[in-house]
């Protein structure tokens, strides 16, 4: 099925290519590696999965309500645009919310295969060229994911949003290794996983539940890849180069936070776009979930060694400064539960389907 039958604008006014000057490292020690990061690539082997067969495609979506969350997730809930629509026309925004939402992870999860078969080529030590390559084939199918679900569920698709599509420019085109892992591994994935959290929480669809929960469980550890990584390189940074990546990761936290206001939506169902777009931003209830997007980034930050006062001053800026005492080893190791529980209880329905058939 061809994707431009489903998207909101024809792929001919969107299409993107992006000059990367890379240099190929090559690394002949084959020997010598980290053991945490040795590990994680061991790890990253053994929970390899197929989409074709961990996730059941035979559920079916109630367009109206694609992933059964409150009206409150809705972020215009509350407005006087919300309240002017009937039940149609509320069922109308839940979809394209909902398509829109699963376009920019789709288009996220492709930047980050494009990155990660980077990190493959640019990365000096080898042991993270064997955990890259790993996580090539995971976002490989997380591009299949997330394609499959809008294709056959939603019918409906959304392009780039600009702010991700600017991040994503300013990320492949760089050609420091470095910078790859910093915006892609940080601060996309890391805000990524918290976006996959909340529908993961939220959502009582199963199949929205379980696609955003089986793609956490990988890029957890992905996000786990490049503090490993990073927290080593930049302790040799010099000042200057601190400085920068410091500036980097503010302007991209900035990019990032105006991405989810889904402004894309509300022109396209012509709903006042200026006024919706003012009310998502007084929002309380938004602005508590935007700021709960950066629980993962905030504390990686530190933990990496990046968190200057132009950091520390534009996360106080935003309200999200607290976030730096959160343990990210044990959200990941919560990430890995809740996905082998849902994973359980699908095995276990696909027995008790079996069994009720040979009784039968």
């Amino acid at each position: 099925m061809s994707t431009t039958r489903i998207y909101t604008l024809p792929v001919e006014q969107t299409g993107w290519q992006v000059p990367s000057g890379a240099t190929t490292a090559f690394d002949w020690d084959y020997d010598d590696g980290r053991d945490r990061l040795l590990s994680l690539y061991e790890k990253g082997k053994r929970k390899q999965w197929n989409a074709s067969d961990r996730i059941n495609w035979s559920l079916s979506v109630n367009l109206d309500n694609p992933m059964r969350a409150p009206d409150e997730s809705v972020p215009i809930y509350g407005s006087r645009t919300w309240e002017a629509l009937d039940d149609r026309g509320k069922g109308v925004v839940r979809r394209h919310l909902s398509a829109w939402q699963f376009s920019q992870f789709l288009h996220g999860e492709q930047g980050a295969l494009i990155c990660a078969s980077k990190i493959v080529q640019t990365v000096p030590e080898v042991d993270s060229k064997f955990y890259a390559a790993t996580q090539v084939m995971d976002e490989a199918r997380h591009v299949e994911s997330y394609s499959r679900y809008l294709h056959e569920k939603l019918e409906l698709a959304y392009p780039i949003n600009p702010h991700l599509k600017a991040l994503l420019n300013d990320v492949i085109s760089d050609s420091r290794w470095d910078m790859t892992y910093l915006g892609m591994q940080v601060l996309i994935e890391g805000l990524a996983l918290a976006a996959f959290g909340l529908i993961r929480d939220l959502a009582q669809d199963p199949l929205a539940q379980s696609i955003n929960a089986y793609v956490m469980q990988d890029e957890a550890r992905h996000v786990a890849f490049g503090r490993l990584a990073l927290r080593d390189a930049y302790r040799e940074l010099t000042r200057r180069e601190r400085d920068e990546r410091e500036e980097f990761c503010v302007e991209a936290c900035y990019l990032m936070r105006d991405r989810f206001l889904a402004e894309e939506v509300w022109r396209t169902l012509d709903l006042d776009a200026d006024e919706s777009i003012r009310f998502v931003k007084e929002s309380e209830t938004f602005l508590q979930f935007r700021n709960l997007l950066f629980s993962r980034i905030v504390p990686t930050l530190r933990d990496i060694g990046l968190f200057g006062p132009k950091i520390t001053a534009a996360f106080e800026d935003m309200g999200v400064l607290g976030y730096q005492a959160v343990d990210v080893d044990e959200l990941m190791q919560n990430d890995d539960r809740i996905a082998d529980g849902i994973d359980a209880e699908r095995r276990a329905q696909v027995e008790h389907t079996i069994a009720a058939g040979a009784g039968d």
